[in-house]
């Protein structure tokens, strides 16, 4: 089986498609957005704000598209269908992948005009954020794997908004409960840390430990999705 771009390219113009006509889904875009309008407004924002709002954007655009346009699939009964196409697990989960993707670029990209964030090395913030984008995918697929309806992957995307998030708010409880301490290797706190370090004029050779932590949540939650996805073929 040969890979094939116009595959790709058919499923990514056919999910376009869906998510442009579901503002239920689409409507995710505008709260990033909105929180980034806000905070643009209080004078000057941190870096904890502006990963507040870039964090919100992963885990909401990233994630919830993602997992609400598998589970639409499912929903429509139409994912075994594509299973059973001739297109390959890479093919699929590609194509399906580049919305999510190119619409979380195009908000994070806005909310960073608009809170006026511009990083001292934007080299290593870009390869930090599409890794955390790639993680995201990961997790936003295998949640829709498990959904079986979008309005059931509005839910069980919600603790993956909140963790993801908001998940830097509870890093001023870890001193204070130590069960908690798992908190500061969450990829959304790895890419805060990898932000600081960055304004501090560090470079790769410094934030090499934060950005294998984010690549070994990519990879382990990139096999997971394989997993389930072959699981699911099977079922």
């Amino acid at each position: 089986m040969t890979f094939s771009m116009k595959r790709i390219y058919a499923i990514f113009q056919k999910d376009l498609k869906d998510v442009t006509k579901n503002y239920f889904v689409s409507s995710i875009i505008i709260l990033p957005i909105i929180m980034a309008f806000l905070y643009s407004r209080i004078g000057e924002v941190t870096i904890e704000l502006h990963y507040l709002i870039i964090n919100l954007a992963l885990s909401s655009v990233t994630a919830f598209i993602q997992c609400a346009v598998i589970a639409e699939e499912k929903e429509k009964h139409t994912l075994r269908s594509l299973m059973l196409s001739p297109a390959s697990l890479t093919e699929i989960l590609t194509g399906k992948s580049l919305v999510s993707f190119i619409l979380t670029v195009v908000t994070i990209v806005l909310c960073a005009m608009i809170t006026g964030y511009s990083p001292t090395n934007i080299s290593i913030i870009a390869i930090a954020i599409i890794v955390s984008v790639l993680f995201y995918l990961a997790l936003g697929t295998i949640l829709g794997l498990l959904s079986r309806t979008v309005v059931e992957a509005s839910v069980i995307i919600l603790p993956v908004i909140f963790l993801f998030g908001f998940g830097s708010m509870l890093m001023a409880l870890v001193d204070q409960y130590p069960i908690l301490a798992f908190v500061e290797y969450l990829p959304n706190i790895q890419l805060v840390e990898i932000a600081y370090k960055v304004e501090e004029g560090l470079g790769f050779g410094d934030i090499w430990s934060h950005l294998g932590i984010l690549v070994a949540w990519a990879i382990v939650t990139s096999i997971l999705t394989a997993f389930v996805y072959k699981k699911k073929e099977m079922d």
